[in-house]
């Protein structure tokens, strides 16, 4: 199974400060809005090795990076002393931080006809759900519950209150996404509800979605509504019910917490 990783954002995020105490390295990253390349765990190592590893155990052996056109410290890393030793890393340049969608379709010529999971480069996630994903037979979105993210990964609840909602039918398929729910939708929801984490398997049909979906009101062609538009088009997704930590590192402060959950966990990507 192939697996892009969107790591092509600006970091605005990580570089804005924070009441956090950072190792030096740590702050250089954060400077940089660095955050697959932040030292993290054990033996400080990349946050992005972490992720690579929990592919390589979901059997995901061939990944393309979706990247900057200024990646050199990434490549140099991944090509020198993190060579990894169970995964292929490739590259694509998204030129424009333009939105997700566009990073997906970046890395069309990288997946080809094959189906592909696609997911945050700043997000940890099980590797039962990779799995799952991994060993589904067509498109799929693991359904994560809101509570439960609180709970488990530690996301404070507002932090929570800005997630996509999944609305799904009794039979288990996708019938949209609610992208960044307002509160009123979000009551109606009630206290499970089920947010997308974007973590998802796709096929090649994706690609025009990603191709012909409209400008957000945030200004950047977004995969939750492209793949919004795939659904309204016909193309059908199974949702499936996700448990488990999800590490976010996104801000510097999310550092600790971080740190704190991969303590003791050397990464084997």
């Amino acid at each position: 199974m192939k697996a892009v990783l969107l790591a092509r954002g600006l970091g605005r995020r990580m570089q804005a400060a924070a009441d956090t105490v950072l190792t030096a390295a740590q702050q250089a990253a954060a400077a940089r809005g660095a955050k697959g390349m932040m030292p993290i765990g054990a033996g400080h190592r990349p946050f992005l090795d972490h992720v690579l590893s929990a592919l390589a155990d979901a059997e995901c052996r061939e990944v393309c990076l979706v990247v900057a056109p200024a990646h050199d410290a990434i490549r140099e890393y991944f090509t020198g002393p993190g060579r990894p030793a169970r995964v292929h890393v490739s590259y694509a340049v998204q030129a424009e931080a333009n939105g997700t969608a566009r990073a997906v379709l970046a890395a069309k010529t990288f997946t080809g006809n094959a189906p592909f999971l696609v997911m945050n480069a700043d997000n940890l996630y099980p590797v039962d759900v990779l799995r799952s994903l991994v060993a589904a037979d067509g498109p799929a979105v693991p359904a994560f519950d809101s509570s439960a993210l609180v709970r488990e990964s530690g996301f404070p609840a507002d932090r929570v209150a800005g997630f996509a909602l999944l609305e799904v039918d009794a039979d288990g398929q996708l019938l949209g996404i609610v992208e960044k729910p307002s509160a009123a939708q979000w009551a109606s929801a009630g206290p499970n509800a089920l947010v997308s984490m974007n973590v998802w398997r796709f096929d090649h049909r994706i690609f025009d979605a990603c191709a012909t979906v409209a400008l957000s009101a945030r200004g950047e062609y977004e995969l939750p509504e492209a793949v919004g538009a795939a659904v309204a088009g016909g193309m059908e997704f199974r949702v499936f019910r996700a448990s488990g930590a999800v590490l976010d590192l996104s801000r510097q402060g999310d550092i600790p917490l971080v740190a704190a959950r991969l303590a003791g966990l050397e990464p084997r990507p």
